[in-house]
């Protein structure tokens, strides 16, 4: 179900019922997410954090994230179109994958920053894979455990005859055989959200395109292009990566 489609009354209260996270609040809240709805809540670490806006409409953003120009390169400006068959969001497209295929353990937004960055606090429900990880072989541990946690199977001593048959299937899409190739299996893996630090971060960029030479469907992972720096730009909550507390969005 779409943000949009919540907008109907009906529709909102049947929707809140049965447990959607999109909130109302029952405090005055005069900076929203949309006209209609507060925040979102995503579960990081086993605890409930809510994505709002700041309040504060006098709040300027300060340090790293106000900064217009980095020398290029390697901060050069990424495009709109990551690759062909990747869809770009933005952060309305976040708060649905957030409602939807996250609550439903469909999904998974991942950081694909380098573990430095990620400690200075991320997008909340975020999980960090460094966009390294997917530069690597199909039997580096690394890749395997994180290709797991996105239910992708690592497949091996597969014979000759199979792969020639998957093959063959595939061509005619038959029984999600154009999902397998000689490392890995793609039929169950999860829809993902690629972010960085913004516009002018090239590692989830990077990150997609590693995801694709493993074999990931493009269909399945998206491209959050204004990543951290727009997310600051809208006040959005920022959470340490151990979700123990939300830190100040200005930095």
């Amino acid at each position: 179900m779409s943000i949009r489609s919540l907008v109907n009354p009906v529709l909102a209260a049947t929707a809140l019922a049965s447990g959607l996270f999109l909130q109302t609040s029952a405090f005055a809240v005069n900076v929203k997410l949309t006209p209609d709805y507060d925040s979102v809540v995503v579960r990081q670490n086993g605890q409930a954090i809510t994505v709002q806006r700041i309040q504060d409409t006098e709040h300027m953003l300060t340090g790293g994230f106000a900064k217009t120009s980095r020398k290029c390169p390697p901060f050069c400006i990424q495009p709109e179109r990551v690759a062909p068959g990747v869809e770009t969001v933005g952060e309305m497209e976040i708060f649905e994958f957030m409602n939807n295929e996250m609550r439903a353990g469909q999904g998974v937004l991942i950081d694909a920053r380098t573990p430095g960055w990620h400690e200075k606090g991320t997008i909340p429900g975020s999980i960090n894979i460094p966009f390294t990880v997917f530069d690597s072989s199909a039997d580096d541990p690394a890749l395997q455990q994180a290709f797991k946690g996105l239910r992708v199977k690592h497949r091996e001593n597969i014979s000759a005859i199979t792969r020639a048959m998957e093959k063959f299937f595939a061509l005619f899409g038959w029984f999600g055989a154009d999902m397998k190739n000689d490392n890995w299996d793609f039929s169950m893996a999860k829809d993902v959200v690629m972010w960085c630090n913004g516009p002018w971060c090239g590692q989830s960029p990077r990150a997609i395109h590693g995801m694709l030479a493993q074999g990931y469907p493009p269909e399945k992972i998206r491209y959050y292009r204004g990543g951290m720096q727009m997310w600051k730009v809208l006040g959005l909550t920022v959470v340490a990566p151990s979700g123990a507390a939300t830190v100040a969005s200005s930095d």
